[in-house]
């Protein structure tokens, strides 16, 4: 039989906590460390811990941020030529077309509106994805009017949009010989009041994130965050009790939605761009432009301002289009005002792709007429015209 060797039995004797805690607190780190001895190993602790966050954080810079600041570096705005005009006469005047909050390229939304063709050529902006600067916008406009003969040009901006094409309108107008012959504003929102609560909110909350978090700029991640959060009326369900409820099949719905459309998509603005456009109305420069717009330069006739909005304001979810055709009239409208004020039946908000018709309809029996009137006298409110009481010029308002 094997030998086993035995110990002697342990008592309670043998067992000393506190020379247990004396032997750890002996040999743990920094032990030797008399001179601020506990501060400098709470330091070293911390950096200890913060091991993994830079590690998670390298991770992030190198593979979420770093490539896509590579990408926006070489960015810059253009000018996409979409249709000829319909008509010789108008070939001196280009329409451009621009695209508001969350998007980049108004190709697409241009292209919807072969109407527009009747004012004049029609060229789409494609934001330089980085930001905006409506003066670089402005030049890039009047370098390539001056190439192609253009002596006139029509803005037309949809939602946020409308608030760049009213400041790059304001640059052609005061800054270069270009005729500015209207800015067509589709509900567009005339300052931050103008934007129902749910669409701020969602848009401060994409600023905060800018301003708190490194990176935030560029980040794909933070953009996929805050295109969830912002969509959460989807997903959250009320619940009585201290915690929400998720809706699991339509939370999923929400990130195949997010990454297909903002975040995996060539044509996604960045959150560059979309705090760029945000900015742009938060520093309320709309009506800073509308009264310049109003002001006589040299001897250029003053722009239109048409304002296109659905006929049943509650179908905008996002601007409150009442307070904007308010403000409008106030800064444009009145005896010798140069606003009209175009209410189209069955649309949503600023939705030209999926209301062409209602759109092109608008545009040739509403919009053409009171744009090549000018220079002249405002068109007046007749009943033999296609206006209708849909149409706000001068000091008169539509039902």
């Amino acid at each position: 039989m094997p030998y086993v060797p035995t110990l002697p039995p342990c008592t309670a004797g043998d067992w000393d906590n506190a020379r247990r805690r004396r032997r750890l607190r002996d040999t743990r780190t920094g032990h030797s460390w008399r001179r601020f001895g506990r501060f400098r190993r709470l330091l070293a602790r911390t950096a200890i811990a913060t091991v993994p966050l830079i590690a998670l954080y390298t991770q992030y810079w190198h593979f979420d941020v770093a490539p896509m600041r590579e990408q926006l570096a070489e960015t810059q705005p253009l000018i996409h030529p979409i249709y000829d005009a319909q008509h010789p006469e108008d070939r001196d005047t280009a329409v451009v077309d621009l695209v508001g909050l969350g998007n980049l390229d108004a190709t697409a939304t241009a292209t919807a509106l072969p109407a527009l063709s009747s004012l004049g050529k029609v060229w789409a902006v494609e934001y330089d994805n980085s930001g905006i600067d409506t003066a670089v916008v402005s030049r890039l406009i009047a370098a390539r009017a001056e190439t192609l003969g253009i002596e006139s040009v029509i803005l037309t901006g949809h939602s946020m949009g409308g608030i760049i094409a009213l400041e790059v309108a304001q640059h052609l107008y005061q800054d270069t010989p270009l005729e500015v012959l209207g800015v067509i504003l589709d509900c567009t929102p005339i300052d931050l009041h103008a934007v129902h609560a749910d669409s701020r909110n969602a848009g401060e909350d994409l600023l905060r994130w800018v301003g708190w978090i490194p990176g935030a700029r560029e980040s794909r991640i933070m953009r996929m965050t805050v295109e969830i959060a912002a969509r959460q009326d989807r997903f959250v369900l009320p619940s009585d009790r201290w915690y929400r409820r998720i809706d699991g099949s339509e939370f999923i719905d929400v990130v195949d939605e997010v990454l297909k459309d903002k975040i995996l998509s060539t044509d996604a603005a960045s959150n560059g761009l979309i705090e760029s456009q945000f900015r742009t109305i938060v520093a309320s420069g709309a009506n800073n432009s509308l009264r310049a717009l109003a002001t006589e330069k040299d001897d250029k006739v003053r722009p239109a301002i048409v304002f296109v909005r659905p006929r049943n304001a509650s179908n905008d979810n996002v601007v409150d289009v009442e307070y904007t055709q308010r403000a409008l009239i106030e800064h444009s409208g009145g005896v010798d005002g140069t606003l009209l004020v175009a209410k189209i039946d069955h649309t949503g908000h600023a939705n030209p792709i999926q209301a062409p018709e209602a759109y092109d309809d608008a545009i040739i029996k509403r919009i053409e007429p009171f744009i090549d009137q000018r220079p002249g006298e405002n068109l007046e409110d007749d009943p033999d015209n296609d206006n209708g009481p849909d149409t706000t010029t001068g000091p008169t308002i539509g039902p």
